[in-house]
């Protein structure tokens, strides 16, 4: 997010700002050998590709921004937050896909950059690659899990954060509802804020606001970037020579680059997207099959959908848009806090009808739950009425699924973590179609930054 934030101020601005300025950014950033030695790469598409991490670097940060934003503990040195940005060939759309920082990965054969040991290919949490290997690594992992071909690499940690912001001028956001992370200390009232450097941090990296963890903060990071480009294409600060050098030298102390990122290309991807705005941009999550996933000897972590996900990184090769322009809502679907392609569930039948857990799997996936597609026997045999119980941390997702499920009883359940439990009883009859607040367009779920940015 700090590097998507900073480097969008950047590319927006080489073109307005001139040579001068952009190459004295280029002096000014560190270096990093991101494509050294690399071998068997996919094959290059249409468009250009940058991957752009946040690390959880905060040596820059003093000791009351720490205590005051909830920035202490020591970093793990690995990947806060990965984004794959692709750069339409006519430079006129921007499609930036998230993707989990615990997604589960398999690392190809490296030397381990802390040891200097060989290791052998082996699973691991997508974050823990650069711990392991730093940005070559992480790339090579990337473009392993994605097959597609990354052209830059751009990299920030959470130093230049909230300078940066506070330069572009605060950013406006809107919640539905309150937020509160005691993690982060955010504490926000349902409505529109005007957020500074120090409110945004917090804001951006809060998962701990609702069940939706990590993918709800991944949606919180999108709508930010949206806004912080609205906040820079709006306020003049890209065409203000003086405004614009501030930002850049608020930046310098932490960003790094691939060597082959230089003058020519920031100029170039400038003057292309000298009318880029929100509308421009395009914001999604590689689609997820189990964000619960247990791995012997890593833990938790995210399984992406792989038909769907390569669908995905396919059109980004292909340089077609994932936001296709929205097609016309069929009519009946009942609005819900979270998106039922968030929501994981397991079946159980609870009745002495046979079938009827495969019936019930098939109707909640056909309306895009998460499924196991698994279902069991549940242990009552003679359920009068469809239950549905879940752990209080996922109380909206317990909420959604119930509407879907008419008539159905909610019974909360201590412990029993993300995955939701519908045990069907004898009064199911259909599976009512649900949807989240907020347009969601195409196979993908994607949605334009004008879509997600305060109206």
């Amino acid at each position: 997010m700090r590097v998507a934030t900073g480097i969008s101020v950047l590319v927006l601005g080489a073109g307005g700002i001139g040579h001068a300025v952009v190459t004295s950014l280029e002096t000014g950033i560190d270096r990093v050998d991101a494509f050294k030695d690399m071998k068997n790469r996919p094959q290059g598409g249409n468009g250009l590709n940058l991957l752009l991490v946040g690390t959880d670097g905060r040596d820059k940060i003093t000791a009351g921004e720490k205590k005051k934003y909830r920035l202490g503990g020591a970093p793990c040195h690995c990947t806060d937050t990965v984004m794959l940005v692709h750069l339409s060939a006519d430079r006129r759309r921007a499609s930036v896909v998230s993707l989990p920082r615990d997604s589960y990965a398999q690392m190809p054969a490296h030397i381990d950059a802390t040891t200097g040991k060989q290791h052998g290919g082996h699973p691991v949490k997508l974050n823990a690659a650069y711990a392991e290997g730093g940005a070559n690594l992480t790339v090579r992992t990337v473009e392993r899990m994605t097959g597609v071909k990354i052209d830059h690499y751009l990299e920030a940690d959470f130093t230049s954060f909230m300078k940066t912001v506070d330069t572009v001028g605060k950013v406006k956001i809107c919640t539905p509802r309150p937020m509160k992370d005691s993690y982060t200390g955010l504490d926000l009232a349902a409505g529109t804020h005007e957020l500074d450097g120090g409110q945004a941090l917090q804001y951006v990296r809060s998962r701990h606001i609702d069940g939706a963890a990590d993918l709800g903060r991944m949606q919180r990071q999108q709508a930010f970037m949206a806004a912080l480009i609205r906040q820079a294409t709006s306020s003049g600060v890209l065409m203000n020579p003086v405004k614009f050098q501030q930002v850049v030298s608020s930046m310098l102390g932490s960003v790094r680059a691939d060597r082959g990122f230089g003058t020519k290309q920031m100029l170039a991807l400038g003057k292309a997207m000298r009318g880029f705005t929100p509308a421009s941009s395009e914001f999604t999550s590689v689609p997820i099959e189990n964000p619960s996933f247990p791995v012997k000897g890593i833990g938790s972590t995210v399984k992406w959908d792989a038909k769907k996900s390569k669908k995905l990184f396919q059109a980004l090769r292909d340089d077609k848009p994932l936001a296709p322009a929205p097609a016309k809502q069929r009519p009946g679907a009942k609005l819900v806090d979270v998106s039922p392609q968030e929501i994981r569930v397991q079946v159980y039948n609870g009745t002495p009808k046979d079938g009827l857990g495969k019936d019930v799997d098939a109707a909640l996936r056909g309306t895009g739950f998460n499924t196991t597609r698994a279902p069991l026997n549940g242990d009552l045999s003679d359920l009068k009425r469809t239950l549905v119980t879940y752990d209080p941390r996922w109380d909206r997702s317990a909420k959604a699924l119930a509407a879907a499920l008419p008539g159905s009883e909610l019974k909360a359940v201590k412990g029993q973590g993300q995955t939701l439990r519908v045990t069907a009883g004898s009064d199911y009859r259909s599976v009512q179609r649900v949807k989240a607040q907020g347009p969601q367009h195409g196979e993908f779920g994607a949605q334009t930054g004008d879509e997600v940015v305060c109206p």
